[in-house]
């Protein structure tokens, strides 16, 4: 049987998730078909030839890096400690205030945080009750 642009051949959907008849619409070569629509849902796509079959990539977390859930307790478990042994004022965050490390910052998105070091003149690391974030200081 020879295949050419207008014939039907059997392709595997993604849309579907089947292997269904698809019409060829544009050949790669004289044998293989390049794109191909589903006779079913009518979607156009590359031609998946059906007995060779895929297995899907499974996303496996970085070795090291904490779950969300496990790492949310951790951090809200740290900016509780920090919070009770912080003795400064809570101070309004404004990218033109300069910050020290160890100082109470409300911000107005984020919610109150304790700065936790200083990375530049102009760059801060605050942690707040669910994240850690890098924010500007001290311009003028």
């Amino acid at each position: 049987m020879s295949l050419a642009a207008g014939k039907e051949v059997l392709s595997h959907c993604n849309k579907c998730n089947l292997p269904l008849a698809h019409t060829i619409v544009v050949m790669k070569d004289h044998k293989t078909p390049d794109k191909v629509r589903c006779n079913t849902c009518k979607t156009t796509h590359v031609y998946k030839d059906p007995s060779i079959k895929t297995v899907a990539k499974r996303r496996m977390p970085k070795l090291g890096t904490p779950t969300h859930k496990t790492s949310k307790i951790n951090l809200e478990d740290m900016w509780s400690q920090a919070m009770k042994t912080s003795a400064g004022q809570e101070l309004t965050y404004s990218i033109q205030t300069k910050f020290n490390k160890g100082d109470v910052v409300n911000h107005p998105s984020f919610g109150v945080g304790i700065v936790e070091k200083t990375i530049d003149n102009d760059k801060i690391e605050i942690l707040f009750r669910t994240s850690f974030k890098t924010l500007m200081h001290n311009r003028t």
